[in-house]
């Protein structure tokens, strides 16, 4: 449900004049979702919709399509020659100095910056300084529902037991005929999801040696996708309820297949997880003390440890990212280094922490997913912390 009032608080709390939402043609899907078009809405013309921090909505819409915001509150302009359609702009935003939009200086991050650079030069000709909308636009995606949280705790619990029933897999699988293929064990995840009510959107990466020392491998695709005795394997799995709404799970844990695991594979895992760790020391610390805090910050704090280890050009992607609905939400990521995040982690929203060294002969990524609670409590969800290099193998 759309809700004027809870929009019109965050302008307040974030000091915005106003929010101005705008979308041609589905160039801006977060506009259509803050706006909740329906299901499938597709338009032709461009339209507008102002909220104020205080004050009646407006709306801006073509003569040829005057109902597609008809669900929304407030008063409706209608434009048919570009002209009009300016001038009615410039009547919206009128006497509002700072007007949030889904726009990102500079492009420093794309997963927000979904508005055109003329239709923002528009709108400053009006005299309005143009903001980014990107708190605003976690809070509203991002922020979860007791509901959903409740659905990402209970997929959670599968996923965590993912890893169990993989790793007696891959070991009763090894015993009885000496190795097995990254995609058996996969699709046997995928069985486990599937008795347990689970869906994903894509099947888990299952890498072994080398191929998982690539961050984004596909299951099977490697030069030698057999794991044995003696083979490094990582696991990432993702997966969510299949109930409207419900919110995703992703872990990803490593393992090698032996009783024991050598002092070189320790090592590095060892590193990961030190960096994982000062990633939730971060959110901690910035939480209990009441200090904001940006997904750009936590990138940071996690990134320091691997590089004063020596290791920084082998992690070579993000620290993490929002999760929700989706596996890669549009809320706040764990970012300083691919894009230039500097919006706030909020209070109710989840999202990962997955630092990782990838070397070319095995790759080591610890993933854990963090939530935080209205209070500004840190939790780790998906089980326990994984502390060191599963040997799979051994008596377990």
């Amino acid at each position: 449900m759309f809700d004027l009032s809870a929009i019109q608080s965050a302008l307040k709390q974030f000091g915005f004049d106003g929010w101005l939402l705008y979308d041609f043609r589905g160039s801006n899907v977060l506009a259509q979702r803050v706006l909740q078009m329906p299901a499938g809405f597709h338009g032709s013309r461009r339209y507008f919709y102002f909220i104020p921090a205080v004050g009646t909505p407006t709306k801006l819409v073509h003569r040829i399509e005057t109902d597609v915001l008809n669900h929304l509150p407030g008063e409706k302009m209608i434009y048919l020659r570009w002209q009009e359609l300016e001038a009615a702009v410039q009547k919206m935003v009128a006497g509002h100095k700072t007007v949030a939009m889904e726009y990102s200086p500079r492009n420093g991050n794309p997963y927000i910056s979904r508005v055109d650079a003329g239709t923002v030069e528009l709108v400053r000709s009006f005299g309005c300084d143009v903001v980014s909308s990107g708190d605003l636009i976690s809070l509203f995606e991002s922020v979860l529902t007791d509901e959903q949280l409740r659905s990402h705790l209970a997929a959670s619990e599968v996923t965590n037991s993912a890893f169990a029933r993989a790793w007696k897999f891959i070991a009763d699988e090894v015993r009885k005929t000496g190795a097995v293929e990254e995609m058996a064990v996969s699709d046997e995840i995928m069985r486990h999801f599937s008795e347990h009510g689970l869906t994903t959107y894509s099947p888990p990466i299952v890498g072994v040696d080398g191929n998982g020392g690539n961050p984004h491998y596909a299951t099977g695709t490697g030069a030698d996708t057999m794991i044995r005795e003696g083979r490094f394997v990582l696991i990432d799995l993702w997966a969510k309820q299949t109930t409207p709404g419900a919110c995703y799970s992703d872990l990803t844990r490593t393992g090698y297949v032996g009783k024991s695991v050598p002092e070189k594979f320790t090592k590095i895992f060892n590193i990961v997880a030190a960096a994982r760790d000062a990633g939730i020391a971060c959110a901690q610390s910035a939480f209990s003390n009441g200090r904001s805090l940006t997904g750009g910050e936590v990138d940071d704090a996690v990134r320091a440890v691997i590089e004063n280890a020596g290791y920084g050009e082998y992690f070579c992607h993000r620290t993490g990212h929002n999760l929700a609905q989706e596996v890669h939400g549009n809320g706040t990521h764990m970012d300083n280094l691919e894009t230039n995040e500097t919006r706030r982690i909020l209070p109710r929203t989840l999202f990962t922490i997955e630092p990782g060294i990838y070397l070319p002969d095995f790759g080591v990524r610890s993933e854990i997913n963090v939530f935080i609670h209205a209070d500004g409590r840190v939790q780790v969800t998906g089980g326990p912390l994984q502390t060191a290099v599963v040997p799979i193998l051994a008596e377990l």
